[in-house]
């Protein structure tokens, strides 16, 4: 953190000190908007929730160490009080982003992999030079504020997720921390229904690219129309990554293990070098790629970057997270979220670990996909009876369902059962999981089956237990 005292932050935020006895106290930590998650010297933001104001824990942030809290009202305890506390942190970033004027900005963007990508690269850059990554998957007008406040003098690379929950609000990010790179992953169904469809969603994640400058880089998936489509929205240099296109960066003879991790050789300049992943699933081909681009494109060869990919490891849960019981039973946790696209790179790692092995899926419903979820999860349905798994448990209401049913129509000698939420969902895989049975748990993230997994991964689960 770039330490600045209470009377710089006020100025920087346009806010005033209240019951602050020392104005040059330093705020030497990261801003937080969860009091429990306040470092010594840090900042609380007192945001209001949805069923709480942050204003109420504003005495037990700063005794918990935070220096002052950031609040639209004086809270007994040393204060920035400003109109709006969320644009008050977006002023914070780029007060702190000013003060390191030689970091690279790195905004990343794309329906499904932000997570996994930006833990890549905060794993293959430092190839380079010091580099800060978003925070878990703080990626919006909240969160990527939050990470930039990590900032500290020397570090080189600033990798940010930048989500988007319509048009303009990637193009408001890109105004807190301006991209020096922009990396597009792909353009899916994920957020579908709030967008009305993959050309609006195309137009959001297009706006990274319009605010590169002309000596900026854009990195852009190949393999997906809409996304290589971008190319005319940037004056930026573009380089490309791909599988089945001829791109600059690309994947070629990609295998996968038993228990479905994948290896390949890295092709770009003329150059190859092969990389063998830790991450389960195929999927992570593409995220690996798109690592690879930036990292190349900024100037690191592509031997140490296919050395730093084989070196990674998996930095977030509920993301083809892998857990092995004393039993024998696998239990592959990718609760964090789903959407159709992700849903078939699931069931692709869960044929490629099965090898004959009794496999169980466990499939919570598919939030925020619009007028089409319903025919989306009979998809879902009629790939999970293609897959030639043996117990499918749907989660959720009706959409969950549709799911069931048409799993069930496509392949009527699949057990097809159907859980109210994921409590219920646990009591029935706990009965139905044989010991050497692979598990697949996924569902959008507030379906919380990653509450199921996690507990399902203990071995002797029993429902019921805390």
């Amino acid at each position: 953190m770039i330490p600045l005292s209470l009377e710089a932050v006020a100025t920087a935020v346009g806010g005033r000190l209240c019951d602050v006895p020392d104005p040059f106290a330093l705020m030497s930590a990261p801003a937080v908007v969860d009091s429990r998650t306040v470092e010594p010297g840090g900042l609380f933001a007192a945001l209001p929730g949805e069923h709480t104001d942050g204003h109420a824990f504003a005495v037990n942030a700063v005794k918990s160490g935070a220096v002052a809290v950031l609040a639209t009202r004086p809270v007994g305890v040393p204060a920035v009080v400003v109109d709006d506390v969320l644009d008050a942190l977006a002023a914070l970033a780029r007060t702190v982003l000013a003060a390191v004027p030689d970091v690279t900005v790195i905004g990343l963007t794309g329906s499904a992999g932000k997570t996994s990508t930006k833990d890549l690269l905060a794993q293959v850059l430092p190839e380079l030079g010091e580099t800060i990554a978003t925070v878990k998957s703080f990626n919006g007008e909240i969160g990527m504020p939050l990470t930039v406040t990590h900032l500290e003098e020397g570090v080189r690379y600033l990798v940010l997720e930048m989500g988007a929950r319509g048009i303009g609000h990637i193009a408001h990010l890109t105004r807190i921390a301006p991209p020096a790179v922009g990396l597009v992953l792909n353009v899916g169904t994920a957020h579908v229904g709030e967008f009305g469809g993959r050309e609006q969603i195309a137009k959001a994640k297009g706006e990274l690219l319009e605010a590169l400058p002309a000596d900026g880089l854009a990195v852009l998936n190949a393999d997906d129309p809409l996304v290589a489509d971008m190319a005319s929205r940037t004056s930026a240099r573009v380089l490309t990554f791909g599988i089945e296109t001829d791109a600059d960066v690309r994947a070629l003879a990609i295998t996968l293990d038993p228990a479905g991790r994948a290896s390949f050789t890295l092709a770009a300049s003329g150059i190859k070098a092969r990389v063998a992943l830790s991450l389960h699933g195929v999927h992570h081909v593409s995220n690996a790629l798109a690592a690879a681009a930036v990292a190349i494109g900024l100037g690191a060869g592509v031997d140490k970057t296919a050395a730093a990919l084989s070196r990674a490891v998996l930095m977030a849960s509920g993301r083809m997270e892998v857990t092995d019981r004393s039993d024998g039973v696998r239990i592959i946790n990718d609760a964090f979220n789903a959407n159709p696209d992700s849903m078939k790179a699931a069931f692709t790692t869960l044929e490629a670990m099965a090898d004959g092995r009794r496999t169980i899926a466990v499939l919570g419903e598919m939030k925020e996909l619009g007028a089409d979820a319903v025919e989306d999860h009979r998809q879902v349905g009629r790939l999970a009876a293609a897959t030639g798994i043996d117990v499918l448990i749907a989660v959720g209401g009706d959409d969950a369902q549709a799911m069931a049913e048409a799993a069930q129509q496509d392949n009527p000698q699949l057990k097809v059962v159907e859980a109210r939420d994921r409590d219920h969902a646990l009591t029935l895989a706990s009965d139905l999981i044989h010991p050497g049975d692979i598990v697949l748990v996924k569902g959008s993230h507030s379906v919380e089956l990653e509450h199921t997994a996690q507990r399902l991964a203990r071995p002797g689960t029993v429902a019921g237990e805390p």
